[in-house]
């Protein structure tokens, strides 16, 4: 076995590093085949509540002009992109559960990953630029509408694009350079970055390095951005005489605050905790609830606790209702 691996890889790198693999097989939850169908009903119903909240809230933001502010101009991005995001993971995860053929090209996983690993930098970082636009609301009240223009608030979306585009071209860049000459089985259900190492018949020390590099420098910057902003807010807040000026700072911020915890919660539990091969089952959960848990959940967070959000649903409701009854 161990000569017969050594030829491909010797073949493979006479090739010059192209991959040898077609396709691979993603076993995503076989371990519990009487699971199947109940996991396929239950991932679709998610999907399909989250691709109706998703869209649902951009449509509510754009419908409503008390909400044309800067924060809820993010939101409808953060509501994109997790629609995005949960569409690029959920259908072949339902496809996997129902179908015996559980493979996925050599291009479309590539393309899977690259595409996931965009929006997931994104996410992170348009909920930073959502904590500097609560800084600025809390800290400079007066200055708000100037301070958070729709210029700038146009240009910190682009940069988040580009930020993200950037650094996953360069991480699927750097997947496309290894070699894989089999077996082609994934354990997983997604192409994610240490699941394709996996199965990389090249040596993956820099591609492990360059991963954890690029991760570490992007949860910094992102928890750097929302810790110092919301340390400004809490000393700011803490100077303001006026009674309950905490109980509203912590109102306008609360929803936020939950969606970070949530997120990056998660993001540090899957690339700091969840290591070992005992832990895959846990990794695929992790996964899960990143995936479609978090994009499903976004927007409950956010409109829960909004009356205008809360009475844009009302009004549509009722209009709905009375162009039923005519």
């Amino acid at each position: 076995m161990n000569s017969v691996v050594s030829s491909n890889r010797s073949q493979m790198w006479n090739e010059g590093n192209r991959s040898t693999v077609s396709s691979f097989i993603l076993l995503a939850f076989s371990e519990f085949p009487n699971l199947q169908l109940p996991l396929f009903l239950v991932f679709l119903i998610m999907y399909m509540v989250t691709v109706l909240e998703n869209l649902g809230m951009i449509f509510i933001i754009r419908m409503n002009p008390k909400l044309h502010t800067p924060m809820y101009f993010f939101l409808s991005h953060l509501s994109f992109v997790d629609f995005c995001y949960t569409s690029v993971i959920a259908p072949k995860l339902l496809d996997l559960l129902i179908v015996e053929e559980k493979s996925i090209s050599f291009e479309g996983c590539m393309a899977q990953y690259f595409l996931g690993c965009t929006f997931v930098i994104i996410e992170m970082f348009m909920l930073a630029v959502m904590a500097y636009d609560r800084f600025v609301a809390v800290c400079n009240p007066l200055l708000y509408t100037v301070a958070m223009s729709h210029e700038l608030c146009s240009l910190l979306v682009v940069i988040t694009y580009i930020w993200a585009g950037t650094f996953s071209s360069t991480l699927t860049y750097i997947l496309l350079q290894l070699s894989y000459c089999g077996p082609n089985v994934i354990d997983h259900f997604c192409c994610e970055y240490s699941a394709l190492l996996s199965v990389s018949c090249s040596d993956t020390s820099f591609s492990q390095m360059a991963c954890l590099v690029i991760s570490m420098f992007n949860e910094a910057c992102c928890l750097l951005i929302i810790i110092t902003s919301y340390v400004f807010i809490v000393v700011t807040v803490i100077k303001i005489p006026t009674k309950g000026a905490f109980r509203k700072a912590f109102s306008t911020c609360a929803s936020h605050l939950t969606a970070i915890g949530v997120c990056h919660g998660i993001v540090l539990l899957l690339y700091c905790v969840l290591k070992s091969k005992s832990s895959l089952f846990l990794v695929k959960v992790a996964t899960v609830f990143h995936s479609m848990v978090i994009p499903m959940l976004n927007p409950l967070i956010y409109s829960l606790r909004n009356k205008d959000v809360k009475e844009t649903v009302r009004k549509l409701i009722y209009l709905k209702c009375i162009f039923h009854s005519i």
